[in-house]
């Protein structure tokens, strides 16, 4: 949520900054007006309470006093009757006024940074660097091909047990996967600095309120109505409003959190994207890097975000690139964003991997997490941080294309050859 003063003063650019992120502007009218018409009824309750107070103050000095007209005193206690009366209307007033403004304040969306290059879609997106070259071997096959050959993911079952969008991993591509995850976890908690945390796949409304999916993407979410409960989209959801509500010590910060989890997505708006295998799954693995700051530092803690992440698929030997995303393709809540995306051999293309974002105060004002810069200032809103380091299902995809072999089997990068136990996966030994 940005600050109201904000849309106050600067009506004029958070309207445009509404249109640059593919936002109807209309609700910021709303807003202003809304916001003025809560502004006059706090200023009409304060005078009344003034108002109140002065009689009541007067009430007991006439109670005080020898020989003082009861009808006077009466007058007054009466008056005062109906001026508590008409407090406690305005108040209701201010609560609904206050329930409206929450809620068009919520479908506003965070202010672009201004380095973020200005565009409507993926075309406008900038290509930061690049990392290695783009194979196009002849033999290469795309994942599902390799998949099957090997007998390591099942996508037809996966539909039959679940429905599309589901898969199983089997034997070798089990332990792929999990060797996958282990060397992410430990790569990030051992040698740069996060501290592991496994999180609840589950959360409830304020925690998607607090970390903006809601409500912006309800329909993209699995929904258990019966519990009020959601399956987390990523687990920026719960790690972020671990600290919800909270005052985090100055001297701490950054605050830096490693944590796997399941992630699951109704992907509502996939309609004629690609879908087939891993390219866009409803359920998926990731291990997610999430970092609490300040706001002197969030910027240069993006840079070390994108870092992180390019280590891992470096250590990897995947060939990728990093994207500044353009105002028109970024999320809802980030105020600027990187997209790092590995080649695929077998699709001849770039897939996403991971999107690393500065939120600012974004989600810290939705959340209420603050920190005091010293002993004599007031609590301050934190500036959140978030990136996939890395999700799991396309990093198969490309590892699969990538080290696929003319006599069909695949060899496994060495950085995860510790964690499988095995450098090839060959055919029927699985």
């Amino acid at each position: 949520m940005i600050d109201i003063k904000r849309i106050r003063e600067q009506a004029t650019a958070v309207k445009e900054n509404c249109v640059r992120k593919n936002t109807d502007p209309s609700r910021i009218d709303a807003i202003l007006e809304l916001d003025g018409q809560r502004r006059t009824l706090i200023q009409q309750v304060e005078d009344l309470k003034a108002r109140r107070n002065e009689v009541s103050q007067r009430v007991a000095r006439l109670k005080t006093q020898p020989g003082a007209d009861q009808s006077e005193t009466d007058q007054l206690i009466a008056e005062m009757r109906g001026v508590g009366d008409e407090i406690k209307n305005l108040d209701e007033q201010l609560r609904s006024i206050d329930a409206a403004l929450e809620d068009h304040m919520l479908w506003i969306p965070n202010i672009a940074h201004d380095s973020v290059p200005v565009g409507k879609d993926a075309d406008d997106n900038v290509e930061v660097r690049r990392v290695g070259t783009c194979s196009e071997r002849t033999f290469h096959q795309d994942h599902i091909t390799i998949a099957q050959r090997l007998g390591i993911l099942d996508f037809e079952r996966g539909s039959k047990v679940t429905g599309s969008g589901f898969g199983f991993y089997v034997g070798k591509g089990a332990r792929l996967e999990r060797a996958l995850l282990n060397f992410f976890l430990d790569t990030n908690t051992m040698s740069r600095g996060y501290t592991e945390i496994i999180p609840p796949q589950v959360a409830n409304a304020d925690s998607m309120r607090g970390t903006a999916q809601l409500p912006k993407s309800a329909d993209d979410m699995y929904y258990m109505e019966r519990d009020e409960l959601y399956l987390i989209p990523t687990a920026e959801v719960p790690i972020t409003n671990y600290h919800r509500n909270e005052l985090l010590p100055a001297d701490q910060l950054p605050v830096c959190y490693a944590g796997y989890s399941a992630c699951f997505r109704r992907e509502a708006g996939s309609y004629g994207k690609d879908t087939k295998g891993f390219l866009r799954v409803h359920q998926f693995n990731k291990v997610e890097l999430v970092k609490f700051t300040t706001p002197e530092t969030s910027y240069d803690e993006l840079e070390r975000l994108v870092q992180d992440v390019e280590s891992l698929l470096q250590q990897l030997g995947l060939t990728y690139r990093v994207l500044s995303l353009c105002t028109g393709d970024m999320t809802f809540g980030g105020a600027k964003t990187y997209d790092l995306e590995v080649w695929s051999p077998g699709e001849q293309r770039w897939l996403e991997v991971s999107s690393c974002t500065n939120f600012e105060d974004f989600q810290a004002r939705r959340s209420s997490i603050r920190y005091k810069p010293d002993a004599t200032s007031k609590p301050t809103f934190v500036h959140t941080l978030n990136g996939s380091g890395l999700a799991t299902s396309r990093i198969m995809v490309a590892i699969l294309e990538t080290y696929q072999q003319e006599d069909g089997s695949v060899r496994l990068p060495a950085c995860l050859v510790p964690y499988t136990g095995f450098e090839v996966i060959e055919v029927d030994q699985n």
